[in-house]
């Protein structure tokens, strides 16, 4: 019983430790925001901003097109996840449920493009992007994503493989469903927490995706928020201003602060329920 009460004491104290060296970073970031320029590198180093000051905020705003960055970056993550989301349960609903020919040999193709890094299809991508003219266009950052995630079709497929009992289709099947009413009134409510975890995730990395931007975006007001940063890092910097860019890192966290904490209970009943019933 002690030896249990010192291993919980201790298991406690690692992850107080590791909570405060996760946090730190992110609580100095908003400190320095919130700092007057020449305060930035005071000894020792103050966590409460003395004299405290909201005006980094406004002047980056102003000074910079983030509305525009932040409307860009809205409209890539509407698209992507409204469309790719719908078709990714399709797929993981046809995977888990269905029998069709070549079925293991189709699903076995999309796991193996899991493997092909990112790098080797880059510039493949950018020519035939550049050839239908859509460079400098939101289309290559969402066309893509239309047709759905490997990640979150086997996610899906698992998730309903746990959850969406044969017997529960076989009887719909008797009462007259068709299949894809079945989809709908079914197997789609059943996936609403996974849908909503991977909705979540697929925000943050569409809303922190910065390579992607960065090849196909060169107009200032069509680029998204991570890369507008990005180029005010450049401005800022020379001028030492780090709190005019933490300020600006911190206006491009808020949304995805926001959805963590309204999806965190998605998060955990997806995989309580998959740990379950999987």
């Amino acid at each position: 019983m002690r030896y249990q009460k010192n291993a919980n004491v201790l298991s406690f104290l690692i992850l107080l430790a590791g909570s405060i060296f996760m946090i730190a970073p992110f609580v100095w970031t908003v400190s320095t925001s919130m700092k007057d320029q020449r305060n930035v590198f005071d000894m020792p180093p103050k966590w409460i901003p003395d004299p405290f000051t909201v005006k980094n905020y406004t002047e980056v705003w102003q000074a910079s097109p983030l509305l525009n960055g932040f409307m860009n970056s809205l409209i890539i993550v509407a698209v992507v996840l409204t469309v790719g989301l719908l078709i990714s349960a399709m797929s993981a609903y046809a995977f888990g449920k269905f029998d069709f020919p070549l079925k293991g040999v189709l699903f076995l193709g999309l796991l193996g493009t899991m493997m092909i890094p990112y790098s080797v299809v880059m510039i493949p991508q950018y020519i035939g992007f550049s050839r239908l003219d859509w460079v400098d266009t939101l289309l290559p950052l969402i066309v893509p994503g239309l047709f759905g995630n490997i990640v979150v079709i086997f996610f899906l497929r698992q998730y309903l493989q746990g959850s969406l009992p044969n017997d529960l289709i076989e009887a719909a099947k008797i009462d007259g469903c068709s299949f894809p009413r079945i989809f709908w009134t079914i197997a789609l409510p059943i996936m609403k927490p996974a849908l909503a975890a991977q909705a979540a995730l697929g925000f943050m990395g569409i809303w922190n995706d910065f390579l992607g931007p960065l090849i196909y975006l060169h107009t200032p007001e069509k680029q998204t928020i991570q890369v507008l940063i990005a180029s005010m890092q450049a401005l800022y910097i020379g001028q030492s201003n780090y709190p005019m860019i933490m300020a600006a890192a911190v206006i491009a966290m808020v949304p995805v602060i926001l959805v963590f904490f309204f999806c965190q209970r998605y998060f955990i009943e997806s995989l309580a329920i998959s740990g379950i019933k999987g």
